[in-house]
């Protein structure tokens, strides 16, 4: 063990109010593809950009191309909970993790047993009716062809597309965690997606710890800082 996760380690041990804020890098280890690196969705190519497809206007003008991109590129097959995942969930039931705040849509921490999950960007694991909300389980979107309400409205993914803002309650509740918090933890996200990234100013702490393999703009105000897969680490601590 090197010498910056023994001091994370050191950290956890003595606390009991941590929070984890993470994004696609969380998830990478377990097969799923984040969205910025090389071989993430961004740089793959299609007939439109991703984040065009993946946007509200998009979705309400073209729902049929919308759900030919996420059939292919977004439904989640065998994926599973990986060492970040579990040790997290670990963590909460030591009592030490107070909550997970994740930019993921992949429903990997309630899989690995975590309870207290803040999805700032919904998931892929629910879904409901653009027209009148009536909820409807994931499994729906699984057909071919665009799924459609019984009031004949478009049925979609519970996630937050571009365009769209987040969840005021769930940001609230973010902030709150993250204000109180003794440790925050930082892993598998870029920091470069806002409003999500910009949580971290709320962080009054001195125990700021970011896990990520490429640098993020918010390095030089982290007490450690951390350049390896998070799954590793986690698994390590």
């Amino acid at each position: 063990m090197n010498e910056k996760i023994q001091q994370l380690k050191n950290w956890i041990d003595e606390s009991d109010n941590i929070v984890f804020f993470g994004g696609a890098g969380v998830s990478t280890e377990s097969g799923v593809p984040d969205f910025r690196s090389v071989d993430g969705l961004y740089n793959q190519k299609w007939k439109y950009p991703p984040e065009t497809i993946l946007s509200h206007s998009f979705f309400m003008s073209d729902p049929e191309e919308y759900y030919r991109f996420q059939h292919e590129k977004l439904t989640l097959v065998d994926v599973k909970p990986n060492k970040a995942h579990l040790r997290l969930a670990e963590l909460e039931q030591e009592g030490k993790l107070r909550a997970v705040i994740t930019q993921n849509i992949d429903g990997l921490h309630q899989a690995a047993g975590s309870k207290k999950v803040l999805e700032l960007h919904g998931s892929m694991l629910r879904a409901y009716c653009s027209r009148c909300g009536k909820p409807y389980p994931a499994k729906v979107m699984e057909e071919e062809g665009v799924p459609k309400c019984s009031c004949g409205g478009v049925i979609r993914p519970d996630i937050v597309l571009y365009e769209e803002a987040l969840n005021d309650d769930v940001v609230s509740e973010a902030i709150q965690y993250i204000s109180n918090a003794e440790i925050l933890i930082i892993g598998g996200t870029s920091l470069n997606v806002y409003p999500a990234a910009g949580l971290i100013n709320y962080y009054r702490g001195n125990k700021l710890v970011l896990v990520n393999l490429s640098s993020t703009p918010y390095d030089s105000q982290a007490d450690l800082v951390i350049n390896e897969k998070i799954g590793e680490v986690f698994s390590q601590i």
